[in-house]
């Protein structure tokens, strides 16, 4: 499934990078180094917290002849945990700031600290042990990812700005080169700029017209250039002008789309050429929407081979996150008890009707459930679509409209800040739904869903997804379906806890959401 198209405009804004802009091996140099302080400030004061709150605490009564040795463990943690940080590779220039694998790999590294810390008080006996895992773990484990965090949001702003970022030139067919382009400034969570085009066959400068995709469009405009949303890419010649287009453009990555094309030799002379020239090469395999960790990489009669691993929604993985959405469902219904009091209050005494609006929807597998929602309309609303289907402002089966006559005042308000799916919590806990998966589709969705399409239902549907924190009402509807396809496909407990928070910044500001 194509990408939506990029509004005009945005590439122009987001791409462009400065002739000036600090070479990506020093920028790359010197974030590291910001991740490495700051993991060892927060790793270092989370210890010693632990160590402090074991020292207020009777356990420590009559230990003064011990404090040598819990300070010695406290010192021994703090160097295994950092080390163990470098040995999971949470600080990898691959990784980090892009998507949830960082901090997978901060939890990894932390666990196994914490493991090594079990050892360590079976060995010497130490006491303090039990304080370092009630209050070192969670607060060293909370303080890295939030700085992480920080950390990608400081440099995601230095993106926009042109800074902090990879120049790439592109090596392959127009369609290819455009798609990159367009993508690149899509996920402006990546450093990837597009700076020039390579396209194998062509002669020389002159542009060459051809198709469009996803937005962007190669147009024959006289001046040698890659036409994306406004943005000129100058097209620099064919496969012998990428000395000539990383010397004028400052490119310190050279990705090639047509390898088919160039064979095997010709592609080996180039690796050697840029890595004498100190430019990376990157060869698209193209595969899209494939979560890095199912990407596995071996060889075979000299022959590199990529290898995508199954989708992780089966067997044990499976039953944790029924076992994480149980659980978390429960607690949320228990915390949030006096918000959903408020809420039921609001919506029976303003309007008549009932309290809460059921509907059918279709789980996994494709079996119909009756998903629960607070009523934000008014009673009847199903039965007045047909004379507003004039003003329908949704894409696909789906219909929206902005100023929907039939929402009530407090429904409009419930629906700004998502309390009307609190009711869902309910679905969870019966098994129907999950807190974080696909959207729960209507019948007549599911009717007309093609093969691939019918993915979404290998799981269960969520009360949040990467639809609701990429546009939510705002989003069309191919688009909505495309998010739903990549999360089936790349599920991972990380990527689950980075939509939960994504979630809630983005219900509380209330956008894209009518």
């Amino acid at each position: 499934m194509q990408r939506a198209e990029v509004p005009a405009g945005t590439l122009r804004s987001v791409a462009a990078v400065p002739a000036a802009a600090v070479p990506r091996d020093r920028w790359r140099r010197r974030y590291i180094r910001k991740l490495a302080v700051t993991d060892l400030a927060v790793v270092t004061a989370s210890v010693v917290a632990g160590q402090a709150a074991y020292r207020v605490t009777d356990s420590a009564a009559g230990a003064g002849d011990q404090w040598p040795v819990h300070t010695a463990a406290s010192m021994c943690i703090v160097v295994v945990w950092s080390a163990l940080l470098s040995w999971a590779q949470a600080r990898e220039p691959s990784v980090v700031s892009v998507g949830a694998e960082e901090y997978q790999r901060v939890f990894d590294a932390t666990l196994r600290a914490f493991g090594f810390l079990g050892v360590l008080a079976l060995v010497l006996r130490l006491d303090s042990a039990r304080m370092f895992l009630l209050v070192s773990l969670p607060a060293g484990l909370a303080g890295i990812i939030i700085s992480r965090w920080l950390w990608r949001r400081w440099l995601d702003r230095q993106h926009a700005r042109g800074r902090c970022v990879t120049r790439v030139v592109v090596l392959g067919e127009r369609r290819a080169a455009a798609s990159m382009a367009v993508g690149f400034a899509q996920d402006g969570a990546h450093a990837y700029r597009v700076v020039g085009v390579c396209i194998p066959g062509v002669g020389g400068p002159p542009a060459h017209t051809a198709g469009s995709r996803d937005g962007a469009t190669i147009t024959d405009d006289g001046a040698g250039a890659v036409e994306g949303d406004a943005l000129p890419v100058p097209v620099f010649g064919d496969e012998r002008s990428v000395s000539t287009a990383i010397a004028a453009t400052g490119a310190d990555t050279v990705a090639v789309t047509a390898t088919e094309r160039l064979g095997d030799e010709w592609m080996r002379e180039l690796a050697w050429e840029l890595a004498d020239a100190g430019v990376d090469l990157a060869v698209c395999p193209g595969v899209g929407e494939i979560a890095r960790p199912r990407l596995t990489i071996s060889s075979a009669a000299d022959v590199p081979l990529v290898h995508v691993g199954e989708p992780q929604y089966r067997g044990a993985n499976r039953l944790g996150k029924m076992t994480v959405d149980r659980v978390g469902a429960g607690v949320a219904l228990v915390l949030l008890s006096p918000v959903f009091a408020l809420c039921a209050l609001a919506v029976g005494t303003t309007s008549r009707g009932p309290v809460f609006y059921v509907a059918e929807r279709i789980g996994i597998n494709g079996v119909p459930f009756a998903m629960i929602k607070f009523r934000s309309m008014v009673a009847g609303a199903d039965r007045l679509v047909a004379s507003l289907a004039d003003g329908n402002d949704g894409a696909g089966p789906l219909f929206k409209l902005h100023d929907d006559p039939r929402v009530t005042r407090v429904g409009r308000l419930l629906r700004r800040y998502s309390l009307d799916e609190l009711p869902q919590l309910f679905n969870v806990l019966r098994g129907e739904m999950s807190l974080v998966g696909p959207r729960p589709p209507l019948r007549c969705e599911v009717e007309g869903y093609s093969g691939a399409v019918r993915r979404r239902l290998l799981v269960r549907p969520g009360i949040t997804g990467l639809w609701q924190v990429s546009g939510r009402s705002d989003l069309p509807w191919d688009e909505a379906v495309r998010l739903d396809l990549s999360y089936v496909e790349n599920w991972s407990f990380m990527g689950d806890a980075a939509i939960v928070w994504k979630t809630l910044r983005a219900v509380l500001t209330g956008s894209g959401a009518y």
